[in-house]
């Protein structure tokens, strides 16, 4: 994840509670992007702050480090080394048709696309091959840039010998979570979102504005609750009453204010084990640093194989 500060639900939904599942199936390794925020932003005066911000997140949403390592991008030198190779590998009309990038234009209107935000999946491929990843959690927005590493990796393979594994995308149940303003997309930029460290009361605030059913005026009309996003937000975090609701928003015998505070509740209750875990760590901010630290030193030893490896298929010494 690029370091933009604390995570909301979407990033929870999205793909941080993958990533906490497959640590038992898998061997982890977490990428804080310090370089891909470039991409979008070159101040640089609070990414460290953000790094840190997203990384207690991590922690309290349950990635174990010492199951899986936690990193700085910027601090391994091997992803540059590698990103570099990599980018002589691809064309630029390859890297122009990625349909995220046509996204990320639009959305953010970029007018003039940077050399970096254009090779961007060409520096996550190299992020993800480093380590030889076999399995990419990711939102379904991403799944673009897997097939691109999926295909330089070929190319490597081809030209140089089997060094990489072709990886997968693995994808959550709910692969995105729209925003509170109705986008289809839940974003920080757009502040349409609800952090992992919303207290109860910020969490009802926030939902009070929410969108709902433009069919449904008041208590008593009935409404649809497929188009509706806080009805979304039930079938992740209250599922046990997924079916009353649905019933009586259909009936109007759920009015959309109700509804919007039962969804609340259920929300508050679901992060109240992250924010606690969340308020320790930041009581304690030593133990995430030296935890950044240990991450970055086991993750560079992985690294320079890999890329002792590659020197050697690539007879460069």
């Amino acid at each position: 994840m690029r370091p933009t500060g604390k995570l909301h639900i979407g990033h929870l939904v999205g793909a941080l509670e993958n990533w906490v599942t497959l640590q038992s199936e898998y061997q982890n390794f977490h990428l804080i992007a310090d370089y891909h925020a470039l991409t979008t932003s070159l101040d640089t005066s609070d990414l460290y702050r953000n790094s840190i911000e997203m990384l207690i997140d991590w922690l309290a949403a349950g990635i174990d480090p010492k199951l899986s390592p936690v990193f700085r991008q910027s601090q391994i030198k091997e992803h540059t080394e590698l990103h570099l190779i990599f980018s002589m590998l691809i064309t630029t009309a390859r890297l122009e048709r990625n349909p995220t990038l046509k996204e990320q234009v639009r959305d953010l209107n970029i007018e003039n696309v940077i050399y970096g935000h254009l090779g961007y999946p060409v520096l996550q491929s190299a992020d993800i091959l480093l380590y030889k990843g076999e399995a990419v959690p990711v939102g379904e927005d991403q799944v673009p840039h897997v097939e691109i590493t999926r295909e330089i990796a070929r190319r490597f393979n081809l030209q140089y010998g089997n060094v990489f594994p072709e990886p997968e995308p693995k994808l959550t149940k709910y692969p995105r979570l729209p925003g509170l303003d109705g986008n289809i997309k839940m974003s920080k930029s757009a502040g349409n979102t609800i952090l992992l460290s919303d207290s109860p009361d910020e969490i009802k605030q926030k939902l009070k504005k929410a969108v709902t059913d433009p069919q449904k005026i008041r208590k008593g009309d009935s409404g649809r609750p497929d188009v509706c996003l806080v009805f979304t937000y039930h079938q992740k975090f209250n599922t046990s009453e997924i079916h009353e609701i649905a019933a009586d928003c259909r009936s109007g015998a759920l009015g959309c204010v109700d509804c919007k505070l039962r969804a609340a509740g259920r929300i508050g209750d679901y992060l109240s084990p992250i924010r606690e875990k969340r308020m320790e760590l930041e009581s304690h901010p030593q133990q995430v640093y030296d935890i950044l630290l240990d991450g970055e030193k086991r993750g560079k030893i992985v690294a320079e194989e890999t890329m002792a490896e590659v020197r050697k298929v690539m007879k460069l010494g």
